[in-house]
């Protein structure tokens, strides 16, 4: 199926979802824990709304999963659903800082077939599809060469990532985790892992879009990330070209 219009469809919906997200940025909303103790604001309930609205009109029959709404397992049965986080980061939102994004997918037969993670206030829009490559801002991305840990630029846990028995790596850290992943897409970072687990909504629109960049995603075992099961949870995420993420798995293991 060619997916050129659910691209341009999450490009549009994403982008505007976007102009929400940055106008409540620039003028300040209400805030609370969710169950859990995980925030939540104003913003990301508009722009959840917005999303679901603009994505389920031009698509009734696709399925639907997002962070801010509550879990219908009827999706389970659809074979094609989007899935959305519209706003990951939402600490980097409440804190002032331009490390937020709103996130879209569409997912089929268990695999994001397009994607888009995009940055509002840095206007950086990353959006890939299925065999048909990876951009940013329209200029195609490809992940670094980068092929050995030592010296390597990782996005992850520094209290982890910087003590034996790991190498000594640049490591950076980022409140979305969909913003690590396209930072190392674009080939800005080498790498990005996290060893906690993780809900589909944080890594189904980066996943499209790394893949097609060149690099591996998987779990710590190296296993693909299988998306839109009952728990839509994944246990860990390991994403990098495909020789430096040979590597990561070796020193996990």
């Amino acid at each position: 199926m060619d997916t050129r219009d659910d691209l341009a469809l999450l490009e549009a919906a994403c982008r505007a979802g976007g102009e929400i997200a940055r106008r409540r940025f620039q003028e300040g909303c209400k805030s609370w824990s969710k169950q859990g103790g995980s925030p939540v604001t104003e913003a990301d309930l508009e722009v959840d709304s917005y999303l679901r609205h603009t994505l389920l009109d031009a698509r009734p029959d696709y399925g639907w999963l997002s962070e801010e709404s509550v879990d219908d397992l009827a999706r389970l049965k659809r074979r094609t659903l989007f899935i959305v986080d519209p706003i990951d980061g939402t600490v980097a939102f409440l804190k002032g800082r331009a490390h937020f994004t709103v996130c879209a997918a569409v997912v089929r037969d268990g695999a994001p077939v397009a994607g888009v993670v995009y940055n509002p206030l840095l206007d950086h829009l990353y959006a890939a599809r299925a065999d048909a490559g990876a951009f940013c801002n329209d200029a195609p991305i490809r992940v670094s060469a980068c092929h050995g840990l030592t010296g390597c630029a990782m996005l992850g846990d520094r209290g982890m990532l910087t003590r034996p028995p790991w190498p000594q790596m640049r490591v950076e850290t980022r409140n979305s985790v969909a913003y690590r992943m396209a930072l190392v897409a674009d080939g800005s970072f080498d790498a990005t892992l996290s060893l906690s687990a993780k809900r589909d909504w944080d890594l189904a629109a980066a996943d499209i879009i790394l893949r097609e960049a060149g690099a591996r995603i998987t779990d710590r075992q190296g296993h693909p990330l299988v998306y839109n099961r009952a728990g839509a949870v994944q246990p860990s995420m390991v994403a990098a070209g495909s020789r430096l993420h040979d590597e990561i798995l070796a020193q996990l293991a």
